[in-house]
């Protein structure tokens, strides 16, 4: 599991070249907080190696990395639910994504 998690980190700190500090996982009270990030990059989940797709309708599964109040962030539009179906390592597999990119809060 740490080797694909580490290929995802890995995928997106090439694709992006951000270092991010702040991590935000946006759910369907949090949705418009998208609309306040200056977002540099917006990456598809489907598109990032080992990453889980969200099967929540509304959920647009997309990573979001920009600025938002002065600070590097990335967000995780849409999540993964383990009454979805989802394993435990697949529900948290962002999160540790998250950490091998350098976020420190989240």
């Amino acid at each position: 599991m740490l080797q694909k998690i580490k290929e995802s980190a890995e995928f997106l700190q090439k694709k992006t070249n951000s270092q991010p500090k702040v991590g935000v996982i946006l759910g369907t009270g949090l949705g418009g907080l998208v609309n306040e990030i200056d977002i540099k990059h917006s990456i598809s989940y489907k598109d990032i190696p080992n990453f889980p797709l969200s099967t929540v309708e509304g959920h647009s599964g997309r990573l979001i990395f920009g600025n938002l109040g002065g600070k590097g962030v990335v967000a995780m539009q849409g999540r993964f639910h383990f009454y979805e179906g989802y394993p435990m390592d697949k529900v948290t597999f962002p999160v540790r994504v998250m950490k091998l990119l350098g976020i420190e809060n989240l």
